[in-house]
């Protein structure tokens, strides 16, 4: 491809991406839910914002669809992303913590009566399970490893789009729909690539009696 039609198709993929995500921050702004409400309950609205974001970008990164993001630097990129991910999601619990105590408590022993609490719950500890699995990678078989990460990454999205269309905040409901569609196909699509290219790498088996085991 021609370097000037490479640089227009890179800058339409970041305007595209930086729509989708700047988008539902810009209608959250705008919310008139936000009239009367604490900072500290605020802040832990638009950080559960970004973590929705964030699960977009975690899946184009790791798949390397991110111009001039693929490869190696794609991948070291997804794992800072995964950092902040728990970082919001953290300034998130804790931010819902402190303007509802009981809330909070309810949802983590998974006794609330709000189905989107408990999708929420889930998910968080599915990205923390992620994080953790992320550390100790080295320790793993790589097999092993893209399984349960894979596994978990499913899980997050999962978690974390019934959770947010569940409820009715601040996020506007198209563009809070067009997030969480997004972010869903990206990671299903992303886990599907990768693991078709983890078993295109499987070696073969060389002698004729291994084969078919």
């Amino acid at each position: 491809m021609p370097t000037a039609r490479r640089r227009a198709r890179a800058f339409l993929i970041w305007a595209a991406l930086a729509a989708v995500l700047l988008v539902p921050l810009v209608a959250a702004v705008a919310s008139p839910l936000l009239q009367w409400r604490q900072p500290v309950y605020i802040a832990a609205g638009f950080a559960g914002i970004i973590a929705m974001s964030l699960l977009l970008l975690q899946p184009l990164l790791a798949g390397g669809y991110l111009p001039d993001l693929a490869g190696p630097r794609g991948r070291r990129i997804h794992r800072w992303t995964g950092g902040l991910l728990v970082a919001v999601v953290i300034v998130h619990v804790a931010g819902l913590w402190i303007t509802s105590p009981p809330d909070v408590i309810d949802a983590l022993s998974f006794r609330s009566p709000t189905p989107f609490s408990v999708w929420g719950v889930i998910a968080m500890w599915a990205v923390f399970a992620a994080a953790m699995l992320a550390i100790f990678r080295r320790r793993l078989r790589p097999r092993v490893w893209r399984r349960a990460h894979t596994g978990l990454a499913l899980l997050i999205i999962t978690g974390s789009v019934v959770h947010a269309l569940l409820i009715e905040g601040t996020m506007e409901t198209l563009s809070k729909a067009g997030l969480c569609l997004l972010a869903a196909a990206a990671t299903v699509i992303v886990a599907a690539d990768l693991g078709g290219w983890a078993r295109r790498q499987r070696p073969r088996p060389t002698d004729p009696s291994e084969r078919g085991q």
